[in-house]
Order: C-alpha cells, then structure tokens, then sequence
C-alpha cells in the first residue's frame, strides 16, 4: 500500500475534534461532582455517593481516552515526520500505531458514555423515590 504525506494528516480534524469532545465531557463531569459533593455534605445521600463513586471512574476513563488521543496524534505526527524523510516503513508502521491508538480512545470512550448511563439511571431513581415519597 502507498501511503504519502498526506495520509496521516487525515487524522488531524478528528483527533483535534475527539479531545475538544472529551475535554468538554471533562469539564461537564467537574461541574457535577462539585455540585454533588455540595449535595452530600448537606444530605449524606446514599444515592450521591453512588452517583459519585461513578463519576470517579468516568473522570479517569476520559483521563484515559484523552492520553490515548494525545498519544495517537504524537505518533501520527511522528508519522509525517518519518514519510518526510522518506522512512517508509517506518511512517506506515507508526502511522497504524497512531490508528490503534484512536481505535483504544474511541474503544474507552464507548465504556464511558455506557457508564454514564448508569449515572443518568441513578439520578432518575432519586428523583422517582423522591415522587413516592421513599428516601433514598
């Protein structure tokens, strides 16, 4: 397969894309549990402290997804780079690195979002309980 210099830049617009997406998912999920541990230091809710242990691991999900994307556009850098100086080989072996790396970015990203649901699932039985009139 032929690859050239522009191959690898591609990838630039959804990489960019991806990191501003996780670093706003970042921020959002920040908000949350500022509001949540304001929350639990007023009402001890068992429900707020299921809801923040989720969001635990959710903050270092995107941790992780935001690494793999920075790893993923170093290496596809890297990848021009090595295509520049007519290293063949060696640009189409990183440029498929920097393509995996997207894939495992993508891949955590997917756990996270389906982790978020559960979030959304423990927030609405709260509310639910709440219109029963059952503390949670």
């Amino acid at each position: 397969m032929e690859i050239s210099l522009t191959t690898p830049a591609i990838l630039f617009p959804a990489v960019s894309l991806l990191l501003l997406a996780y670093t706003n998912r970042f921020l959002a999920i920040a908000g949350i549990v500022r509001t949540l541990v304001n929350r639990t230091d007023v009402q001890g809710n068992a429900n707020v402290l299921k809801q923040i242990r989720n969001l635990r691991i959710r903050v270092s999900l995107i941790k992780t997804m935001q690494a793999f994307g920075i790893a993923s556009l170093f290496v596809c850098v890297l990848s021009i780079i090595l295509l520049y100086f007519e290293f063949l080989l060696s640009g189409k072996i990183a440029f498929a690195v920097s393509l995996f790396l997207m894939l495992g970015s993508l891949g955590v990203s997917f756990w996270e979002i389906m982790l978020s649901g559960v979030a959304l699932k423990a927030e609405l039985e709260r509310v639910l309980d709440r219109d029963r009139g059952t503390p949670r």
